[in-house]
């Protein structure tokens, strides 16, 4: 968590404004890595 966010653990679970923005944060690069699947398989299934 800290490696990846900046945040510990613990300041994550206390403040949920954190929560929230990594929350969002990690959504949106699911969803890139998401699209990134689906090209390789395009790719893949020709």
């Amino acid at each position: 968590m800290l490696k990846n966010h900046g945040v510990g653990y613990a300041e994550y679970s206390r403040k949920l404004n954190e929560r929230l923005k990594i929350e969002k944060e990690r959504e949106i690069s699911h969803k890139e890595s998401q699209k990134v699947v689906n090209e390789v398989e395009k790719l893949v299934h020709r």
